[in-house]
């Protein structure tokens, strides 16, 4: 099984970093590399540019891929589903144009000229509207085409809007919301080893944000915790393997990490005793 990643970009080390704190841990660096081997004997990683992982995949050349949903939207290829969003890599896709130029709305550019490096995207968008401008692509610098006559308006990335606002470019519509996804060829998506690698990319999505409560409680009192306990379903409660445990039960929870604060509080109140809070590494549900 063979998973195309970035190569290089925003992308790469986020991407790394997943496929470690999942398990697959690459054998011989990730650094100007076209091939990783990994501890899963099964499973290897090829590098290459975050635009070329759909092609990679839908020809063959790999099984599954991790790339931005822009990327694969713009490839338009259409052997490949997507397996996964990871959340990471978040970004739009916006119509932009001049803050004090003529286009307030999508129908102003009937006629005009849009300048972007996502060209199958934006002629979607615009074949979606009835609106017909001449799209040109870009191969960079996109922010410019306005101000040098170049475009009326531009389709581009943005994460926060600041390289837009220091272009006095203005958003006019949203064309695509995009994060990381899992991609995989559908010919291959019944193999066993795909869903072992979802799995694991999935388990450690679900444990971010999350942390692991322990304490001990006495069992009069374990109602009054549980009634507290804001996690996954309902605690864990095991004997204590100690003569001298003094009626107490340990209570195990996962719970939100913006909740460890308040759960502690109230845990205590209701009569917990050595609590301990660790970090969740992976996540199964």
């Amino acid at each position: 099984m063979r998973i195309a990643v970035p190569n290089k970009g925003r992308l790469h080390e986020p991407t790394i970093d997943l496929l470690e704190r999942a398990g697959l841990h690459l054998e011989n660096g990730a650094d100007r590399k076209l091939y990783a081997d990994t501890v899963d004997p099964d499973v290897s990683v090829l590098f290459a540019r975050a635009a070329d992982i759909p092609e990679y995949v839908a020809d063959g050349a790999a099984d599954l891929g991790i790339t931005g949903y822009d990327q694969v939207r713009e490839a338009r290829v259409d052997n490949v589903s997507e397996l996964l969003d990871l959340g990471f890599g978040r970004c739009r896709l916006v119509l932009a144009a001049p803050e004090d130029g003529e286009i307030d709305g999508v129908a102003d550019l009937e006629g005009g000229t849009v300048a972007t490096e996502f060209p199958t995207i934006t002629r979607d968008f615009f074949d979606g509207t009835g609106v017909e401008p001449d799209v040109v692509e870009v191969s960079g610098a996109t922010e410019l085409t306005p101000h040098v006559e170049m475009a009326d308006a531009i389709v581009d990335i943005t994460s926060t809007g600041t390289t837009l606002k220091m272009n006095r470019l203005a958003v006019v519509e949203e064309v695509l919301a995009s994060s990381v996804r899992l991609f995989g060829r559908e010919d291959v998506l019944d193999d066993p080893k795909v869903d072992e690698v979802r799995t694991a990319l999935d388990s450690v999505k679900q444990a971010e944000g999350k942390r692991y409560l322990m304490m001990n409680v006495p069992e009069d009192r374990l109602e009054d915790v549980r009634d507290v306990i804001p996690g996954m379903g309902g605690p864990t409660v095991m004997d204590i393997a100690d003569e001298n445990g003094d009626g107490k039960v340990a209570v195990h929870a996962v719970v939100d990490e913006r909740d460890v604060f308040e759960t502690i509080t109230e845990v205590k109140k209701a009569g917990a005793s050595d609590i301990l809070v660790t970090e969740i590494e992976r996540l199964v549900e």
